[in-house]
């Protein structure tokens, strides 16, 4: 029988007390106008010290069932709603009738809707990519990550690194969150998780910020952990059981990587420095997941207006046309290898090789 490592523990803080959970809970409602509401606010602080007291983490449930390793296991319905999608995506996906979809990933987190008052030049480069993938008969999904600094209350939680205790304790697709009781709620991943496995490509398109990606995509990226590796049976674990992950971690985990396959290419772009090394780690990334290059056109790391002025940094793009028919030849250079993939030309993400490092 698996001997199975001691839970470490001892770091977290002391819950929060009801006095401290009440000045926490009222931020949200610094507006002057809520103090008329001052009796309700007051009722639904209470429901919202409950949930979190209690922590009533997925109030919401639903048998697990057939297919589970435990179909009596309480399964969040939003989870449970979140993997089925997933698995009509993947069927959607793997049908050879559908139109080739590539998802474009707008990496920077300026916008005219927000404080900088502009696009950024990663979107511009987006819809050029955008543009080529149309006009060569690809269906074009933009995931414009920059929509975190504009959109109301719509969020991507920091990923809590399940994986690190155990890779089966960190499930496909994420169910740290929502978590109603902490109100960690209105969480964008479960609909990019369904984007990335609609997806036959995928063209990331960002700036550098103090010479590594912009937060907006690094929480993304972090969240992605569970594509590969990722446990598809929450039962398993009967939800977040640390010693149940590890035992079956070390009894043998087979690491899934439920976007392998999948093609890729790569737009980075700065004006000062980093742009080498960000995309760099963009491409390891990507290959570590077994998402497939797209070749020499694929991945492009260009300075704009290299020491130029910020302010004229739009004029800059507008000068450098050579960088644009880059940027078009990496949208060029997926659309080409999504081709060869789905006609089964290119089959490096199912070579019969045995990983002796499975991680």
């Amino acid at each position: 029988m698996t001997q199975v490592p001691e839970k470490r523990t001892g770091q977290a803080p002391a819950p929060l007390r009801r006095d401290e959970f009440h000045l926490r809970f009222r931020q949200a409602f610094f507006d002057p106008a809520y103090e008329a509401l001052g009796p309700q606010l007051d009722a639904i602080e209470q429901v919202a010290w409950d949930a979190y007291h209690e922590g009533r983490k997925a109030p919401r449930t639903v048998k697990a069932g057939p297919g589970f390793a435990d179909p009596d296991y309480d399964l969040s319905v939003e989870w449970k709603e979140a993997r089925d999608r997933l698995l009509a995506a993947e069927a959607r996906q793997k049908d050879p009738a559908t139109r080739s979809r590539v998802l474009l990933i707008n990496g920077a987190a300026r916008n005219d809707g927000t404080c900088p008052g502009e696009i950024s030049k990663s979107w511009r480069l987006t819809m050029m990519a955008r543009e080529v993938l149309q006009a060569e008969g690809l269906e074009a999904d933009v995931l414009d990550l920059s929509r975190l600094t504009s959109d109301y209350d719509r969020h991507i939680h920091p990923c809590k690194a399940c994986v690190s205790t155990a890779m089966p304790l960190c499930h496909w697709p994420c169910s740290c969150y929502p978590n109603h009781g902490q109100r960690q709620v209105n969480d964008w991943m479960n609909e990019i998780y369904e984007r990335w496995t609609l997806a036959h490509g995928v063209i990331i398109l960002t700036p550098v910020y103090w010479y590594q990606a912009p937060a907006v995509l690094k929480l993304m990226i972090d969240r992605l952990v569970c594509a590969d590796g990722g446990n598809p049976d929450p039962s398993s674990t009967h939800g977040k059981t640390v010693e149940e992950a590890k035992a079956l971690e070390l009894d043998g985990w087979d690491y899934p990587k439920h976007l392998a396959g999948r093609a890729y290419g790569l737009v980075v772009h700065g004006d000062v420095a980093g742009i080498e090394g960000t995309r760099r780690a963009l491409a390891d990334w990507l290959s570590w997941m077994g998402l497939v290059d797209a070749g020499s056109f694929s991945q492009l790391d260009r300075f704009i207006g290299y020491y130029e002025s910020y302010a004229a940094s739009h004029e800059a793009l507008d000068r450098d046309t050579a960088v644009q028919e880059e940027v078009r030849n990496v949208a060029r250079a997926v659309a080409a290898a999504v081709g060869e993939i789905r006609a089964g030309r290119v089959a490096l993400a199912e070579h019969p090789l045995r990983n002796p490092r499975p991680k």
